[in-house]
């Protein structure tokens, strides 16, 4: 249960770390390192509510939806540097 809860904390502050580094700064890349990380709290959470204990396997569901949350976060971060980067090219 201790590593539950620990996992559920850890996800809980990344995420409200997350939330108020995205309504802090100002520059785009560092919204989008605020975006990741909030992210990353939400798969700890979700990692958190799969955990059944030692004695039993934990639920395949969110263990799924997390590893496909990875592949579209990397997508969508991919998509989101090149998107800014043109930006920063259209704005000089």
């Amino acid at each position: 249960m201790a590593t539950q809860l620990l996992f559920g904390l850890v996800g809980i502050v990344l995420f409200l770390l997350g939330v108020w580094s995205f309504l802090i700064h100002q520059p785009l890349l560092r919204k989008l390192i605020a975006l990741n990380v909030m992210g990353a709290g939400v798969f700890h959470v979700l990692v958190a509510v799969a955990y059944r204990g030692l004695e039993k396997a934990p639920d395949p569901v969110p263990h799924a939806l997390v590893l496909t949350g990875i592949v579209v976060a990397v997508s969508a971060t991919a998509l989101a540097l090149t998107l800014g980067q043109r930006l920063e090219r259209r704005d000089d």
